[in-house]
């Protein structure tokens, strides 16, 4: 479903979208210079300590397999892992 809402700028035209930004950290705009049309593309940020496991696609693929196992009932349990924490994280 598309949701059509007036936006209307204020004097400095900035134009606020209020809650059709739920979720969203950013947006990358596009306009296009002949219809004026601009587009938003939403965007999610990841924390810079977890962005190596977006970049690491054998990592990703492993822990997407793990979270469709644990949605399944499919997980062995294997103990406490608590004594391999690092508090200082």
């Amino acid at each position: 479903m598309m949701a059509k809402k007036i936006l209307r700028p204020d004097a400095k035209g900035r134009i606020c979208l209020g809650s059709l930004t739920k979720g969203v950290s950013g947006y990358k705009a596009i306009m296009n210079e002949s219809t004026k049309e601009i587009t938003l593309k939403p965007y999610a940020e990841v924390q810079l300590r977890e962005k190596w496991l977006f970049e690491n696609e054998q990592a990703l693929s492993s822990i997407k397999k793990g979270l469709e196992q644990s949605s399944r009932k499919e997980t062995i349990y294997k103990g406490s892992f608590a004594k391999y924490a690092d508090e200082d994280k």
